[in-house]
């Protein structure tokens, strides 16, 4: 029998190949693309990868408004120019599946691997999702090691065509919901937007609304004022039991009282403790993103792509999982004893084993699939610095896991200072245990003086403090994904990308997240005028239908239609109210595009404007009066700063480009103060050429000189790289004629021979 083992990742597909044929595994290819073969005697194993999803939702026909409701699988490099190269894995695998009788989905157990290796086999087979069972399995492994792979195929399981009917699902509704409402969006926006594309979805709607809510608590919030009244004694700050005052009246009363009998504290009260302080349960995703953003300020997709690597070269478990808990099937005891073989750990590893300390603590958080994220014991080698740190975090978390809790002294120190009461308290760790196990551990250690129940001392001193309310924090992006995962919306996979999406479509920024003035203006008119997109109430029951199906409480179809109608109640309110949508969107993307004043006709502002090809520029908005424009920097992000150059007085902008340090500068190309890097190559010729004929030179040699050493080579650089692409095309094509010249040659010698024979 030949079976074909499809892998989500050609290096899983390698360590799948090497686990099960025991290093004896033949690499085969297909152009460039890898699979391999593996020889059981009788039976013939395949394994071949694929890359992520091989096959993508796309609308049925061709239809450019909305709503459209009809959709269909197809192979992603058909759907998407960005993802061409799929095609070539996709081949592979359709090739290698003609030879085959019998198919295992290895990919990612859990729902995206599941849609990912079910598709390829439905594809393969030509059959229906409902009969798969019957030509194919399903590996269910939690780290890429060998032995974890090599159970894994010894105790396959059927397909879970449950979770899959749950994934399609999800794929359809969140495609559905996504493109008709952004269309809608977008729609309304119309021509002033010049192109630009808005989108919301079933998840980002909710989300862009947390946020805003959060983003008005913190503009509406008013200061109220308060007091609090604080002593020093031998030199340690005693706060009165009043607290937080907000009667001024009542904190004066205090304070001159205590004035008063300033020289006659007395301590009237200590009571001390001890507390267990117990290690912190192991990683699950969400809480790993918000540890690696708060010790090394990580973004939460770094993160998971760093695990992801990780997981892939067996160093750690599979990441995506909402579970705290490790089983001791898993071989703690095992995984321990291979970290004490790594130097980093060896005396952390060593001390649990000789106490026996084989139990870890763990969280609340379940997940059926996956156990927490752990350390396979295997040490890593050829790691980044972001790895290392990333890796070093998850073992030393999972080390602690296992050790004794730490005892902290806990005192608190009660004074009064005539009819006012005063306190203070301080907390010394008295036994470290797990916290020197984990050295990223943040606990708050405050000495305090000796002081004895009954003693007489002087106040050093008393003031009263004048102090504000503070508004609520903005969240990070990991403070969101943890929002996020608490409301029950989104999925720990697609979390992180979702909060990336609000960032690339301008509706917020920073690094605590701000929501922009478009952004609000988005959420506000889709609260007054649609709010079933924000609302979050709306998303959570579509989570809770597509739980079910998994479940076997729902069926797919039944879903789907329960999710289309609310999708169209949507849009139908949405449609109702288009006009008013579109003015506050029109008039908050104006805002949002004004530069400053116009310099020509002192009475227009200068907008941003965009060309019917998409190209953005700078233009006056009181055009045709003033017909004064400025070129911009193109796929760039324009930002005002408020500031006027003094040269030229157009305004000065903060010009924001991917993967490149943002700048400043003014809009007028002719300006002498403008920075040099953005002036035309016409502008360096000119400006070489004048000072050529200065010095008494030709002008365009020198000029040629000059323009040569200027920085406009930047762009001539950005242009060679492209060459050796553009040369491998022609290259390319060159062979393809070449050989298709030696095809003809050979057909012509074969018909002349066939001629000679018949004469």
């Amino acid at each position: 029998m030949h079976t074909l083992i499809i892998a989500e990742k050609p290096s899983v597909a390698l360590r799948i190949a090497t686990a099960l044929g025991n290093g004896e595994q033949k690499r085969k290819a297909n152009g460039k693309i890898s699979y391999y073969e593996i020889d059981k005697g009788d039976d013939v194993l395949y394994v071949a990868p694929a890359v992520g999803h091989l096959y993508t939702i796309k609308q049925v026909g061709y239809k450019r408004g909305y709503p459209v409701l009809d959709v269909e699988w197809a192979p992603s490099y058909s759907a998407s120019k960005s993802s061409a190269f799929t095609k070539q894995y996709l081949d592979v695998i359709l090739k290698v599946a003609k030879e085959c009788d019998y198919f295992i989905n290895a990919c990612d157990y859990d729902i995206e691997g599941t849609v990912i290796g079910t598709n390829i086999i439905k594809e393969a087979t030509k059959q229906p999702v409902e009969k798969l069972r019957q030509y194919a399995k399903r590996m269910k492994y939690s780290t890429t090691t060998t032995k974890d792979l090599v159970d894994s195929y010894n105790n396959m399981s059927e397909l879970d065509l449950e979770n899959f009917y749950a994934g399609e699902a999800r794929h359809m509704l969140d495609w559905i919901w996504g493109i008709n409402l952004s269309r809608a969006l977008t729609q309304a926006l119309g021509s002033i937007g010049g192109g630009k594309y808005l989108s919301i979805g079933r998840v980002q709607g909710p989300t862009l609304a947390i946020l805003s809510k959060r983003e008005k608590e913190i503009s509406d919030f008013k200061p109220e004022p308060f007091w609090r009244i604080a002593a020093s004694i031998k030199g340690i700050e005693f706060i009165n039991s009043r607290g937080d005052m907000k009667d001024k009246a009542v904190a004066d009363k205090a304070l001159e009282e205590s004035m008063r009998n300033k020289e006659s504290a007395i301590i009237d009260g200590i009571s001390a403790k001890e507390d267990p302080r117990w290690p912190y349960p192991p990683f699950d995703l969400t809480s790993l993103q918000l540890e690696a953003s708060r010790v090394f300020r990580l973004d939460p997709s770094l993160t998971l792509a760093i695990a992801q690597k990780l997981y892939e070269r067996s160093y750690i478990s599979y990441p995506r999982t909402s579970s705290q808990k490790l089983p001791y099937s898993l071989g703690l005891p095992g995984i321990i004893k291979a970290l004490s073989e790594n130097k980093e750990y060896t005396a952390i590893a060593n001390e649990l084993i000789s106490k026996n300390r084989i139990k870890p603590l763990e969280g609340k958080k379940t997940d059926e699939a996956h156990p927490a994220i752990f350390p396979t014991g295997i040490t890593p080698k050829d790691l980044s610095k972001q790895e290392y740190e990333l890796y070093d975090l998850i073992a030393r978390r999972f080390l602690s896991c296992f050790a004794e809790p730490a005892s902290v002294a806990r005192v608190k120190i009660n004074a009064s200072i005539g009819n006012e009461k005063y306190s203070t308290s301080g907390a010394k760790i008295t036994k470290r245990a797990w916290l020197d196990y984990y050295k990223y551990a943040n606990i708050e250690e405050k000495e305090v003086p000796n002081f004895t129940e009954g003693e007489r001392d002087a106040a050093d001193s008393i003031v009263m403090h004048s102090l504000e309310t503070k508004p609520p924090k903005r969240f990070t992006k990991a403070g969101i994904i943890a929002e996020l995962e608490k409301k029950g919306l989104g999925t720990k996979a697609t979390r992180a990308n979702i909060v990336d999406t609000l960032f690339k479509r301008g509706y917020v920024d920073g690094a605590s997240l701000t929501v922009t003035s478009f952004g609000m203006s988005i959420y506000e008119s889709l609260l007054k005028n649609c709010p079933m997109i924000v609302d979050e109430k709306t998303t959570r029951e579509l989570e809770r239908d597509m739980e079910e199906i998994s479940e076997k409480k729902k069926s797919e179809a039944e879903v789907l239609e329960h999710g289309k109608k609310m999708l169209l109640a949507a849009l139908e309110l949405f449609d109702k109210n288009m006009h008013q949508v579109s003015s506050e969107l029109k008039s908050s993307f104006m805002e949002a595009s004004i530069l400053g004043k116009c310099p020509k006709c002192g009475v227009g502002n200068l907008i941003i404007r965009h060309s019917r090809i998409g190209k953005q520029f700078v233009a006056c908005d009181e055009y045709p009066k003033c017909t004064n424009t400025y070129p911009l920097v193109q796929k760039a992000k324009i930002v005002p700063t408020g500031r006027i150059c003094e040269y030229c007085k157009t305004p000065i902008v903060k010009v924001i480009r991917r993967g490149m340090k943002p700048f400043e500068m003014d809009l007028d190309p002719n300006c002498p103060n403008r920075p040099i890097a953005f002036k035309t190559k016409s502008d360096y010729k000119e400006e070489s050429n004048n000072k050529a004929v200065a010095e008494g030179q030709p002008a365009e040699s020198k000029g040629a000189q000059e323009e040569a050493k200027s920085v406009i080579a930047i762009k001539d650089k950005e242009k060679a790289k492209a060459k050796p692409a553009k040369r491998a095309v022609k290259k390319g094509k060159a062979k393809k004629t070449a050989k298709k010249t030696d095809a003809e040659k050979v057909a012509k010698a074969k018909k002349a021979k066939r001629k000679e024979k018949n004469e």
